[in-house]
């Protein structure tokens, strides 16, 4: 089986695709710009960024690609069945390319798998009779068939027996009539008195005759009615309290090529701490770790992931995530920093393009084939290689104590040294001694703020001429990352098409959490929305979470997160005090603030208490940013430049209806709303972070 089963579609010359809801066909690919000929012969040539962000975008003929896997369910299945679905795993590769580790691993194929002495029905027909001296049962050369093609299409979702994760409802298999009569009756009681349960079944009748007629709907029994009546009654309804209780190696060398002929061909990944002292959120000064994704064709740095402790399963997810999306331009940067300002692209066009164009920052976005690690266990771990399948991605595993295995990252992170972190407060140097005698002292930056200016420079660094990347027709120049991507994208043919905001969202880390009368509740933050309504007190239809809902979240922002409703979509429930606290914060700066903050006396006054806390939070990045905190506080926060803080955050109901009119996902709705920031002057933009370049001095040099 190829490990590019799951690609997804290209844009290339001669395919049809179809925009603005006509069929277009490509003719040419030139740098980012697509020439398209249309049924009448007229011909325009598109941004192909401006191309996929169109609603109705598809590439007519290809297959549909797999969305992100969805992991939090498959973990939701019995471990029976998710055991029995790594075996189908095995014998499935093996039907299909003879290895039961897939393409590339080792073993020996046996003879009646051997692709090339059998067909594909006479393996299928061979494994179905193994299986069945196996204990599976009988397994036949048709369920052999299915279980393949379901492997194909859905990964090891559709390899499950998906009796053990048939969604089940609150009310089963109740005759809906009857649970309309009961909604109807809870509605009616509240806001009077409590009663029994038993004194509802009286009028849950008289609602059913009113509306069906005497006799119409079988009057059920009082043990369906008690059970239906818990089911769907809201916390603090019935008498007897709340509704229901709070359920509390890769095995082999790996082979890596020395040179990449197209972007994403091979992506090396790699972890190293940073040669920089930063302030975490409990006042340490530390060196962070730095998470990296090089493309070998290009040189360019996909994705840049700083954390402060050590790199978790979290930060990989975030790590491919953020490889695979677009990376918008921060309001504040200058404006030759952003996508229509680079050489690469024809500004006079951008004029008649989508706005939203105009904010993507000046660097590739490159959707990888292989990935090479190293045998971090965060890098082979289940959930890292499967997400990597579904997208049509290759892991490679470097060859034990084989550092050049991965020389190009590995450099990469020499380069970040030099270019960037040299120049920044609290640089240690790579050794002990290069190291100044009063590192510590100095004023360092916090890690989020160590993270922006790094995202910065990123963009100067895909505009910097690279020595290691030559043109075959102009072996003598030295090209910038930028560059050598516009000129291997127009060899390589074509473009693929970057994820969407929801696959995004599947990337991020998951938890499973109940929804309680006041919401969500997560390290004493409460998140809720008129949304969750339905929802309160119910289980989850996932039984095998113990009831508890699907919840995905940024780690490094947690003033949202996002829940899978019954609907399927993962819907943003914000923090209840999010308005109140206008810059991104993380879990390590809640628990300084709850240390720090005394319970006073609220006498148990959870809300009371979580609202001190929001306001301690606020109250602190508000001096600090303003420049009269303390020494202790200056220490918890790194100072910087002073700037107004932003306004409270666009209501929720806005920001549904902006997603649904432009199809893309606004990064600043997810960190802040610099809206109203003050504007430079667009003839010559302010120097914004560290100094290291001159954008308009840079610019002239490419």
């Amino acid at each position: 089986m190829s490990a590019r089963r799951n690609a997804r579609p290209a844009v290339k010359v001669g395919a049809h695709v179809r925009f603005r809801g006509v069929k277009w066909q490509v003719v040419a690919l030139s740098g980012q710009n697509i020439h398209l000929i249309g049924p009448d012969g007229g011909g325009q040539a598109v941004l192909a960024g401006h191309l996929f962000a169109d609603p109705g975008f598809t590439v007519i003929g290809a297959d549909t690609p797999q969305a992100a896997p969805q992991w939090g369910l498959f973990e939701s299945a019995p471990a029976a069945a998710r055991e029995k679905a790594l075996a189908w795993q095995r014998h499935v590769r093996e039907v299909e390319c003879g290895l039961p580790g897939g393409p590339g691993s080792q073993g020996t194929v046996r003879p009646q798998y051997d692709p090339e002495q059998h067909t594909l029905a006479q393996r299928e027909q061979a494994k179905a009779e193994e299986l069945t001296a196996l204990g599976f049962g009988r397994v036949s050369r048709t369920t052999v068939q299915r279980m393949r093609l379901d492997y194909r299409k859905q990964g090891l979702w559709g390899l499950l027996d998906h009796r053990t994760t048939r969604a089940s409802t609150p009310t089963g298999r109740a005759d809906e009539r009857v649970v309309a009569a009961v909604r109807e009756a809870l509605r009616r009681r509240r806001g009077r008195s409590k009663g029994t349960i038993n004194g509802l079944f009286p009028l849950i009748n008289q609602i059913l005759t009113d509306r069906y007629g005497p006799g119409t709907v079988p009057a059920p029994s009082q043990a369906t009615l008690y059970r239906l009546v818990i089911a769907l009654a809201r916390p603090g309804e019935l008498p007897a309290g709340p509704v229901r209780p709070t359920p509390a190696s890769f095995d082999g060398r790996a082979f890596t090529p020395t040179m990449a002929l197209r972007p994403g061909e091979q992506v090396q990944v790699d972890t190293t701490r940073l040669d920089v002292l930063a302030l975490f959120d409990d006042g340490t000064l530390a060196r962070p770790e730095l998470s990296i994704a090089v493309d070998v064709a290009t040189r360019a740095i996909l994705a840049a992931v700083l954390c402060p402790s050590a790199t978790k399963a979290v930060d990989a997810a975030l790590l491919l995530a953020e490889m695979a999306v677009p990376h918008p331009a921060r309001p504040t940067w200058p404006n030759i920093l952003r996508m229509d300002h680079a050489r690469t692209l024809p500004h006079q066009q951008l004029v008649t393009l989508d706005e939203r164009l105009a904010g993507a920052a000046a660097r590739p976005v490159v959707l990888p084939e292989t990935i090479v690690v190293d045998r971090g266990k965060v890098f082979v771990s289940r959930a890292f290689t499967a997400a990597c399948e579904t997208l049509g991605i290759s892991v490679q595993p470097a060859p034990p104590h084989a550092p050049t295995a991965k020389g190009i990252v590995e450099r990469a992170f020499g380069t970040i040294n030099v270019l960037f972190c040299q120049h920044l407060p609290g640089y240690t140097g790579s050794d002990v001694t290069r190291r100044g005698p009063d590192t510590a002292l100095e004023a360092c930056y916090s890690v989020p703020h160590l993270q922006d200016l790094l995202d910065e420079w990123l963009v100067h660094y895909h505009h910097r001429p690279h020595g290691g990347l030559r043109h075959p027709m102009m072996p003598k120049k030295a090209l910038t990352p930028n560059e050598m991507w516009a000129a291997l994208v127009a060899v390589a043919g074509y473009v693929p098409v970057p994820l969407t905001r929801n696959d995004y969202l599947e990337l991020l880390p998951v938890r499973w959490q109940a929804i309680t009368a006041v919401g969500i509740r997560i390290h004493h933050r409460t998140y809720d929305h008129d949304l969750l309504a339905p929802y309160r007190g119910q289980p989850s239809p996932h039984a095998g979470r113990g009831g508890k809902w699907e919840i995905h979240y940024n780690p490094h922002d947690v003033r949202q997160i996002w829940v899978r409703l019954p609907d399927g979509h993962l819907t943003e429930i914000g923090w209840v005090h999010r308005d109140h606290v206008h810059r991104p914060f993380n879990d390590r700066t809640w628990h300084h603030i709850r240390t720090v903050t005394l319970r006073g006396n609220h006498h148990g006054d959870t809300d009371s208490h979580e609202a001190d806390l929001a306001d301690a939070l606020d109250q602190l990045m508000r001096r600090v940013h303003s420049g009269h905190a303390t020494k202790t506080e200056q220490a918890l926060i790194a100072r910087t430049p002073a700037a107004p803080i932003p306004p409270a955050r666009r209501p929720e109901h806005q920001r549904a209806q902006d997603a649904d009119e432009t199809g893309q996902w606004d990064e600043d709705d997810s960190i802040d709303d610099l809206d109203d920031l003050p504007d430079t002057d667009p003839g010559h933009p302010a120097a914004t972070g560290f100094g290291l370049y001159d954008a308009h001095e840079e610019a002239a040099k490419w």
